[in-house]
């Protein structure tokens, strides 16, 4: 009887997650600004701050500054493309924070990193910026004709688009997601001189 209990507890809870993943991702109109469906599962996120990404909360520059770590219910022998974006860089459309491709299973160290990792760069007085997080099965290991960028460079970070390129490279819907709030504060100025802004 126990281990039945245990069991339906286990299926509300993800049956809550993948609700509150649709519903926090509509709400903040990331469906339909960023992607045109919702994954299903939430994407873990942690900081090295002690703090994770929480379907909308908000952190601060500071404490994303550095690379998180990421878990999602991923297949051993699969490979994997997960990204950052901000979609709120206003006429520069989304500007392109992280992006991993060919990850075999969760393993993010292996994976063939497109674009290094920076953290939040809101400018000031624009207000809060969603930051999103996406991560999609890809169909095989992939040969990705995209240039590297260092996390030195802001160039070839702005005007990206995480639906055009999943399109691009046959990625279907994202299976995992999360994202978070951030407005600028005193960090801000560091990662825009490290970027060369």
């Amino acid at each position: 009887m126990m281990w039945y209990l245990t069991l339906c507890l286990v299926t509300l809870s993800v049956s809550a997650c993948k609700y509150n993943v649709k519903q926090a991702m509509e709400k903040k109109l990331i469906v339909p600004d960023v992607i045109p469906i919702a994954p299903k599962e939430m994407l873990q996120v942690y900081y090295p701050s002690g703090l994770k990404a929480e379907l909308g909360y908000e952190l601060t520059p500071t404490q994303v500054k550095d690379q998180p770590s990421v878990r999602w219910n991923a297949e051993l022998y699969s490979f994997y493309t997960l990204c950052l974006t901000d979609p709120d860089a206003g006429q520069l459309k989304e500007f392109n924070h992280w992006l991993v491709g060919n990850i075999p299973g969760a393993d993010v160290s292996v994976g063939e990193t497109l674009t290094a990792y920076v953290g939040s760069a809101t400018p000031p007085k624009t207000g809060l910026h969603r930051y999103v997080f996406l991560v999609y099965k890809q169909p095989s290991k992939l040969v990705f004709d995209e240039q590297h960028i260092s996390n030195r460079t802001a160039e070839n970070r702005f005007k990206f688009s995480i639906h055009n390129f999943s399109k691009k490279y046959k990625l279907g819907t994202p299976v995992a997601g999360n994202f978070y709030l951030a407005q600028y504060d005193d960090y801000v100025p560091i990662l825009f001189h490290q970027l060369g802004v």
